[in-house]
C-alpha cells in the first residue's frame, strides 16, 4: 500500500493501517503515524463545521508520542473540544492493544483581518538537487522508512560524524507515490523524514526518538499546487541539548521558496 492510499483508507473511516516497510527502529515512522492520525481528525473538523470547514485552515498540530506504534491496525478516536466562530480545537488519539501510542491536539482557524504582518525570510540557497550528495539507503543501518524518500544533502553534516554544527538540511521528495496531489499528510511526512539534526553531533551509532512535536502550517500551505514527486527544501538546527534530550527547530519550503511549515521537536537521545 503506497502512502497516498494509506491516507485515503484512514480518511474513509476504515480502520487505519500502518503498512509494513515504514519502521524506524522498533517503532513505525512518526511522520507516517502522524499523517494517518490526521485523517480522522480532519474528517471530524468537516463534520463539526460543515460548509465552512474549508475556511478553517490548519494552524498548528502538537503530537505526543506516548508509546511505539507498530505496523498493523491503528485504533483512532477523535473529539471536537470546541468549534467556535473562527477557531476549532480537536484532539485525537491512536492506540494499539489498548495502549495509547500517539496523542495530538489540532488548532484550526479562519483568516481574519490584522494590522500585523511579519515576513518569514528567504528560503536557503542550496545547490540544485542533482548537484547535492544523495543520502544512501543502507539496509540495516538507516531506518527502513527512509527508502521511500529521496534526500539530497545541501547543508550540515551526516549523522554520527561528530560535526560541531548541529544543522542538517537539503532537498527531499517522495521516491514513488504515483505523483499524488500533496496533502497535509504528505507535508507531515516530509518535514519529519530527515534524521534528527542532533545526531550529526555524535560519533557513535545512537538511537533517537521524538518525544513531542509541534508543526505549524503557514498560509502558503493552504493554497499549494504540488504533487508528491516535487522537491522540497528542509533545514533543521539544534537549539539546545542536555540531559539526553534535544530541542530541534526546522523549516520546510516549497519549490517556489515559500515557507510552508515550522517544526519544533523534543528528541530523546539514547547514547
Amino acid at each position: 500500500m503506497d502512502f497516498a492510499t494509506t491516507l485515503t483508507t484512514a480518511r474513509r473511516g476504515a480502520p487505519a493501517q500502518i503498512p509494513a516497510g515504514w519502521s524506524q527502529g522498533r517503532a513505525a515512522f512518526g511522520g507516517m503515524v502522524a499523517a494517518v492520525l490526521y485523517q480522522p481528525l480532519e474528517s471530524a473538523l468537516e463534520q463539526a463545521c460543515g460548509d465552512s470547514a474549508p475556511q478553517a485552515h490548519l494552524r498548528s498540530l502538537t503530537f505526543s508520542f506516548v508509546a511505539p506504534a507498530a505496523a498493523g491496525t491503528l485504533d483512532t478516536s477523535v473529539r471536537v473540544l470546541r468549534a467556535g466562530r473562527s477557531a476549532v480545537q480537536v484532539e485525537a488519539h491512536a492506540s494499539q492493544d489498548e495502549q495509547v501510542t500517539t496523542a495530538v491536539l489540532a488548532s484550526f482557524g479562519k483568516p481574519r483581518e490584522s494590522a500585523v504582518s511579519v515576513g518569514t525570510g528567504a528560503a536557503p540557497e542550496f545547490p540544485a538537487p542533482e548537484s547535492c550528495e544523495a543520502l544512501p539507503y543502507i539496509e540495516g543501518l538507516v531506518p527502513e522508512f527512509s527508502q521511500h524518500f529521496d534526500y539530497r544533502l545541501g547543508e550540515g553534516a551526516l549523522p554520527f560524524t561528530g560535526s560541531e554544527e548541529g544543522r542538517i538540511g537539503g532537498w527531499i521528495r517522495f521516491k514513488s507515490d504515483n505523483s499524488a496531489p500533496i496533502s497535509t499528510g504528505h507535508l507531515l511526512a516530509l518535514i519529519d523524514a530527515w534524521p534528527p539534526a542532533v545526531l550529526s553531533l555524535v560519533t557513535t551509532l545512537s538511537p533517537a526518538s521524538t518525544l513531542t512535536w509541534t508543526v505549524e502550517l503557514m498560509p502558503a500551505a493552504h493554497d499549494l499546487v504540488a504533487d508528491s514527486s516535487d522537491w522540497w527544501q528542509y533545514l533543521a538546527e539544534v537549539e539546545q541539548a542536555e540531559d539526553g534530550y534535544a530541542v530541534i527547530g526546522a523549516r520546510l519550503w516549497d519549490a517556489r521558496g515559500r515557507l510552508i511549515a515550522l517544526s519544533r521537536q523534543t528528541v530523546t537521545i539514547f547514547g
